[in-house]
């Protein structure tokens, strides 16, 4: 089963600083109907104006992944981790037994992210911190997985989590294809362009929840950048 949810139908939060668009049910956006995608339980479509962000505040027993898709994110925290993450690279930050951090948008420009946060498979642990650069066309044509909670994947950032985050980029007519086990929930949003996921359309920043299709034949029907949640 495919079902997409269109970009305009997602819920919806402006504070001025923040235009967020809620993929699930999150602060003050609720939809029985969108809890949550197996441990999939957020994805966040943000946008950071310049000089402002998110300042310091707790969090704990959740993997949150960030993928920055434009500008620049400034990450500082509790743990004394500090560093500044690009467009197009990743950062995880497992909260384990409890984290305080700040996000900001140092840059003079509007910074886009996906924020994604998966549950943890076991509750505590250290908290850490940590990110890494995936440079775009290492990821052409493929899907290369960014982070994971499976040994095999050695080169993504690690998460405590039954899960894979893996981007792609298509060019036009250009195909890419992955393979869901039976019991994985799916989740894809194209951050730009446009595709086909088994002949089903999706436009840019619409979200693709994904259930009983073993493969997954995703066709670019314009120049895509593809981010990608396996979860159990």
């Amino acid at each position: 089963m495919i079902e997409v949810r269109p970009f305009n139908t997602l819920g919806a939060a402006d504070h001025g600083w923040l235009n967020a668009k809620h993929h699930f049910s999150f602060a003050n956006y609720f939809d029985p109907k969108r809890m949550s995608h197996g441990s999939l339980r957020v994805w966040n479509d943000d946008e950071i104006a310049p000089n402002s962000g998110f300042p310091p505040h707790p969090h704990s027993n959740m993997e949150i992944i960030t993928y920055v898709r434009e500008g620049a994110i400034t990450h500082q925290d509790s743990l004394g981790n500090k560093g500044r993450t690009e467009a197009g690279d990743v950062q995880v930050m497992s909260a384990g037994s409890g984290v305080r951090h700040s996000e900001y948008n140092l840059e003079p420009v509007k910074t886009r992210i996906f924020q994604i946060w998966i549950e943890p498979t076991q509750e505590g642990g250290q908290p850490c911190w940590g990110a890494k650069p995936f440079p775009k066309d290492n990821r052409s044509g493929k899907f290369v997985t960014l982070a994971s909670g499976f040994n095999d994947d050695a080169e993504a950032l690690p998460i405590r989590a039954d899960a894979r985050v893996l981007a792609a980029t298509l060019k036009a007519g250009e195909s890419a294809d992955y393979t869901l086990d039976a019991d994985r929930n799916g989740y894809l949003v194209p951050a730009t362009g446009a595709v086909e996921v088994n002949g089903v359309r999706a436009n840019a920043r619409d979200g693709v929840a994904i259930n009983n299709e073993k493969i997954l034949k995703i066709t670019a029907l314009e120049d895509s950048e593809l981010v990608l949640v396996d979860a159990a």
